[in-house]
């Protein structure tokens, strides 16, 4: 069952609840036997309970005995969302919840594992947010061509003569001007453009980035790469390539028109 904490309460709820367990574990771990007054010989479980027992042998929290490894399983229930919101609660799990691990974990679960190799400059936590941005501004190019809006088509392109986009009809063009001309042209089409966007991965670097997907639309279905670069704070498009994609290998793929 899939677990999802929208509230600062849920998510230190949760995050207690393994502590808990755990704390219990390290409880029967830790006994020792020590004497008492009487000369009778008991051990320290039964002095000090729980957490309190675990703090007062180690000059530890029951938080800082826990392996690294329970606390990013834990962690790795925890949404986008959760996992920021928890980072704000207090120092110990603000500790927690910016710990590498548990942002990688949070990574593949929400993007892709196929970069389990890439060690990013500034940690998993900055990358996970720099693809989510990237993500974001991919999606806003389709909502651009559902919405046919030149001037915001205009806005999204990098103003420079090195751009190219290659539409699916095997047309391509170079250069700002003649890319917006193009898409100019496809948005005289009379019929409504409806798209789907399946098998999204993206690749971030510090101001290039790419995206690849699969785009199934009213009239046909594509292979998309969409290149990126960052300037003066914001990502722009400088390259979009469209291939018409073959059902099952077969011939004669109506053509996708982005």
């Amino acid at each position: 069952m899939e677990i999802n904490f929208f509230s600062v309460t849920g998510a230190v709820t949760f995050i207690c609840c393994v502590f808990a367990t755990s704390a219990a574990f390290i409880t029967l771990r830790s006994k020792k036997s020590v004497k008492s007054n009487g000369g009778e010989e008991t051990t320290t479980s039964h002095l000090i309970n729980g957490g309190d027992m675990v703090e007062k042998l180690t000059g530890a929290s029951m938080m800082e005995q826990l392996v690294p490894e329970i606390t990013t399983h834990a962690l790795s229930y925890l949404d986008y969302p959760s996992l920021c919101r928890l980072s704000m609660t207090n120092s110990l799990m603000r500790k927690a919840a910016n710990d590498d691990n548990a942002w990688k974990a949070l990574y593949h679960k929400d993007f892709t594992l196929e970069q389990d190799s890439v060690t990013p400059i500034n940690g998993w936590k900055a990358y996970y947010a720099a693809t989510r941005a990237i993500m974001n501004v991919n999606a806003e190019f389709f909502k651009i061509i559902k919405e046919r809006s030149v001037p915001a088509m205009e806005r999204f392109w990098l103003n420079a003569d090195y751009v190219k986009c290659f539409h699916a009809s095997g047309e391509y063009f170079t250069g700002y001007n003649a890319v917006i001309g193009s898409w100019q042209l496809a948005f005289n089409w009379e019929q409504n453009v409806d798209v789907e966007i399946r098998d999204v991965k993206a690749r971030v670097m510090t101001d290039l980035a790419w995206v690849t997907m699969k785009a199934y639309l009213n009239m046909g279905s594509g292979n998309v790469t969409n290149v990126f670069e960052f300037h003066n704070g914001r990502w722009y498009m400088v390259h979009h390539h469209c291939s018409v994609m073959l059902i099952h290998g077969g011939a004669g793929q109506q053509v996708v028109q982005g």
